[in-house]
């Protein structure tokens, strides 16, 4: 299960999940990705990161749970400050358009 900071509904499914993922790392991982902060307990993880986007400032988290196998069950991507949320909103739809044509 995949939540997006962009989309209202869970993303669910592998296939799925794997291409909004794939989407976000071409979105978001450029040169200035930096994941700044890991809070861990037990099967809950929480990463900060921080990125820059045509000259926007991101700033935002990873809230994942793993199953007892160690699998991701769960993940959830929050982002700030609005101009970021809007701009991530832009180049993900761009990629994910890309990926189904």
């Amino acid at each position: 299960m995949f939540h997006s900071p962009v989309v209202h509904t869970p993303q669910e499914g592998r296939d799925r999940v794997v291409a909004y993922l794939a989407a976000a790392s071409e979105t978001l991982g450029n040169a200035s990705l930096a994941y700044v902060r890991e809070l861990v307990d037990g099967d809950d993880a929480m990463l900060e990161f921080t990125t820059e986007m045509d000259g926007v400032m991101v700033n935002g988290i990873d809230l994942i749970r793993f199953d007892e196998d160690g699998m991701i069950r769960d993940f959830k991507v929050m982002i700030r400050p609005l101009k970021a949320v809007n701009k991530v909103w832009e180049a993900m739809a761009t990629q994910l358009a890309a990926t189904r044509d």
